[in-house]
């Protein structure tokens, strides 16, 4: 459940207050973190320790969600927490405002220092739904 670790909280919040049915999704690397049967969501988590007025999303996660949802009827949502607040997006709702290649580490551990390119997007906070 290490993978879960950086999320746990806000998935804990978000189901308290928002989708009482909220459950992980069943593997580690599934294109999404958890869903909502009842309101036919598949969501992506991110947790940022700085806030960014545009926050970013990988275009291949974008991308899966979106073929997820379109093969499972469900809407694809990116709910990303900063100091600031907690912001989701339904990325039926349009595509981010722009696209870029930029060197980032592979992944998210923190032992692992080597960087790649990847193409990402940025999404406006004043086009999120606010969880407060």
């Amino acid at each position: 459940m290490s993978w879960k670790k950086n999320e746990s909280d806000l998935f804990n919040y978000l189901k308290d207050n928002f989708y009482p049915d909220l459950e992980w999704s069943e593997f580690s690397n599934s294109q999404y973190d958890c869903y909502s049967e009842w309101f036919d969501y598949d969501i992506e988590l991110k947790c940022r320790n700085k806030h960014y007025d545009e926050l970013l999303i990988e275009k291949p996660k974008y991308e899966a969600l979106l073929l997820r949802a379109k093969v499972h009827n469900t809407q694809p949502v990116y709910i990303c927490q900063t100091p600031q607040g907690v912001f989701g997006f339904n990325l039926h709702h349009g595509e981010p405002i722009s696209w870029e290649t930029r060197g980032m580490p592979k992944t998210s551990h923190f032992s692992n220092r080597q960087f790649i390119d990847k193409e990402v997007g940025y999404l406006h906070i004043k086009d999120a739904k606010r969880y407060d």
